[in-house]
């Protein structure tokens, strides 16, 4: 193979004995080694002694290009806030990874159809994190640039891109946090990056332009509906769950009907919502972050409660059976003495459902009900995430918090649409 000045970043085409693979130059990981960017997004090495060729196909840029965004008097003006995650990462083809979007201008680079419906007339970038790396007090300010948006008259619906892993954590959060919603907020993401021909990010960031100009006042996650190009969903951001670590439709409506099934350029509705009014959106971001999420495992030690308790925690949701059980009387290592023992020292319970469809119903035999009696609060079909979150926000409130039966009677009240008593 003659001696190549290709630098990483060119597109090129190397040449084996049997195949020929094409793709982005990047950097070496070592000495004899050439590592490529194939089209799909999957990175490929070769050992240089195998390779006969290597064509040069075109220049990686170099230099950043001016964005100019224009703006249509005709068009309804949106508002965005961009937080991190896939969709708003790109290739660097020197580490063969993708970095955050460097401004507002790049993202709409890469993603021009959302112009063809709105103006974006409002950008804002609170952080840029993984949604792994986010807690509490990201919730709370990204509700806190939200209530100002959605509080001008000018903008008519708001857009916030975020990481797929745990964005249902942040659309829970917010639907808790952002009081007398007057307009849509719509959560959307990307599973794969803007640099593989697989990307799901440009519809669904078509499909959320529409559901922000919709008069459907909830907050809401946009995204694929299938694995084609053809449509999304607009899901409770209550009723919703991450279902598939990779595929386009991995999130979906638990327990629930979407809100409307979304295509390209038409919006068809399916379920009840708020309507779009003109109330003024009031902050409620008070929260409590001594919460936990506990799974119920078979063989499990209910002394795991002990640990919470001596960290100071206030409140537990137990991921127990679909029913509603946990370790009883013939178990070797009972649960129902410690369960007793954690809420008599001020501990709140409360039991979700380790199943996701369905709910929990602990009178159906009697384990069940010798666990209802030690004062656990079962919340029948709340999704566990939605549970966590929402019993950190009622804790948040000290005046609910100091009273067992008032905690319970908040988390037991449909606030947004976290409970459904006619299960899909």
């Amino acid at each position: 193979m003659e001696k190549q000045s290709h630098k990483s970043g060119d597109k090129i085409k190397v040449v084996l004995v049997k195949k020929t693979y094409t793709g982005i130059l990047l950097e070496n990981p070592e000495p004899g080694i050439i590592l490529l960017k194939l089209d799909s997004g999957y990175n490929i090495g070769f050992n240089k002694k195998d390779i006969l060729e290597i064509k040069f196909i075109e220049k990686g840029l170099e230099k950043k290009e001016d964005i100019v965004i224009k703006k249509d008097k005709d068009k309804p003006n949106i508002a965005m806030i961009i937080t991190g995650g896939t969709i708003a990462a790109r290739l660097n083809p020197k580490k063969g990874g993708v970095d955050w979007l460097d401004s507002p201008e790049s993202l709409f680079k890469y993603y021009p159809g959302i112009f063809e419906k709105v103006n974006v007339v409002k950008i804002e970038i609170p952080f840029m994190k993984a949604s792994e790396d986010m807690d509490f007090k990201d919730w709370q300010k990204i509700a806190r640039v939200a209530e100002k948006l959605l509080n001008d008259s000018n903008i008519k619906g708001l857009i916030i891109t975020h990481g797929t892993d745990f964005l249902h954590y942040t659309s829970a959060a917010l639907s808790f946090f952002l009081k007398n919603l007057n307009k849509p907020v719509v959560l959307t993401y990307s599973q794969r990056s803007i640099d593989r021909a697989s990307s799901d990010a440009n519809l669904n960031l078509q499909c959320s332009t529409l559901a922000a100009i919709s008069d459907i006042a909830e907050v809401m996650l946009v995204g694929h509906a299938s694995s084609n190009d053809d449509f999304c969903h607009a899901m409770p951001g209550t009723k919703v769950r991450k279902m598939h670590s990779s595929k386009r439709d991995a999130f979906k409506t638990v327990n629930a009907k979407p809100f409307a099934k979304i295509f390209s350029d038409s919006i068809v509705m399916i379920s009840d919502y708020n309507l779009r009014n003109k109330s003024k959106v009031k902050l409620d971001v008070k929260f409590e972050d001594k919460v936990a999420l506990v799974k119920v495992y078979p063989g499990q030690d209910p002394e795991i409660l002990d640990f919470y308790l001596k960290k100071k925690y206030k409140g537990i949701i137990l991921e127990m059976s679909g029913l509603g059980h946990a370790p009883t009387k013939r178990a070797r290592k009972s649960w129902i003495k410690k369960l007793k023992e954690a809420q008599e020292k001020g501990l709140i319970i409360c039991a979700a459902a380790q199943t996701i469809y369905g709910r929990l119903d602990p009178l159906v035999y009697s384990n069940g009900r010798e666990l209802m009696k030690t004062g656990i609060i079962y919340l029948e079909d709340m999704l566990s995430e939605t549970a966590l979150i929402k019993l950190g926000w009622i804790l948040g409130h000290k005046e609910w918090a100091k009273d067992k039966e008032i905690v319970k009677k908040k988390m037991l009240e449909n606030v947004r649409h976290e409970l459904n008593n006619r299960l899909e």
